[in-house]
């Protein structure tokens, strides 16, 4: 049987999802940030709704590969997440992964209203498949 797995891109305005089985990820919902319990209230029930045992969340490094002000916000957002959760929460850089999203979207000639709805759970999918591949490794 194979593990499924939760990855989240965190934003100031938007958490996208994604979930992977085996070695596939895939989109699966963009959330509206309302407030950090409700944020969390949601990601938990997704996470439980698809059987999931570990969440991936995105660290938004700098470019040098440093911990910056967005970093911080995560850790607290972790720590949230990390009181309603249960099971593991692992972090993986995701340095470019909402860019190499854009990119693709734009590429493939997506509207600028559906990339803003598609964009997040695509880098998650991003962030989830690097997440997946260093697991393989």
């Amino acid at each position: 049987m194979t593990e499924t797995v939760i990855g989240l891109d965190v934003g100031s305005k938007r958490i996208g999802v994604a979930v992977g089985e085996g070695s596939f990820a895939f989109p699966h919902a963009t959330l509206e940030r309302t407030n950090v319990r409700d944020d969390v209230a949601k990601i938990v029930a997704i996470a439980r709704e698809r059987g999931a045992r570990t969440i991936v969340v995105g660290d938004p490094l700098t470019m040098a590969g440093e911990r910056a002000l967005a970093s911080e916000k995560i850790d607290a957002f972790v720590a949230h997440l990390a009181r309603a959760w249960d099971g593991a929460i692992e972090r993986i850089d995701e340095r470019l992964t909402t860019a190499a999203a854009q990119k693709a979207l734009i590429g493939a000639d997506v509207s600028r209203a559906k990339r803003k709805q598609v964009v997040d759970q695509l880098a998650a999918v991003g962030i989830l498949e690097t997440w997946l591949a260093r697991r393989r490794r």
